[in-house]
């Protein structure tokens, strides 16, 4: 039960999320074949799309309320300015594709494209609360099965299966 609890909370952490929460589940599966995977990813989503709407509707607050304060200033900053920076780089490429755009932005798992500035950005474009959130689950799920056969395929790899 620990192992659950420990990819879920993983899915949580920004920057870390989904990506980084499910090699860790299919390392702990390769070690213990009891550990069950579908379990895993389902609690992984889960745990990855929890604080989306929390972002979406309190994270450009909160930052906005920090940004000119002495100890958190220079990193609010910096979260706006990176949420400003992907938002207006996805709505310049997009056009009208914006939830397409949006759901493979989060979906591609490279740093920083994840459920967490994927909300942000949408929050801070002011997209539709429901249309930016089934936009970033569905960039979750993407994001899930990418890193699924990735995570797989180096298992593979490197146990010589």
């Amino acid at each position: 039960m620990k192992n659950y609890f420990y990819v879920f909370f993983i899915s949580m952490v920004p920057l870390v999320e989904l990506r980084g929460a499910v090699p860790i589940a299919q390392g702990i599966h390769a070690v213990n074949p009891d550990f069950n995977l579908v379990i895993a990813y389902i609690l992984i989503a889960i745990g990855n799309m929890l604080p989306m709407p929390f972002i979406y509707f309190f994270a450009r607050r909160v930052l906005e309320w920090g940004k000119d304060k002495k100890y958190i200033g220079k990193f609010f900053t910096f979260c706006l300015e990176k949420g400003e920076k992907g938002g207006q780089k996805l709505k310049s490429k997009a056009g009208r594709g914006l939830f397409v755009a949006l759901m493979l932005f989060v979906g591609i798992p490279v740093p920083g494209t994840g459920a967490w500035t994927g909300t942000l950005a949408a929050s801070i474009l002011d997209m539709d609360f429901k249309s930016s959130i089934l936009a970033v689950v569905l960039g979750v799920v993407l994001a899930g099965i990418i890193m699924s056969v990735i995570s797989i395929l180096g298992v593979a790899v490197f146990t010589g299966v």
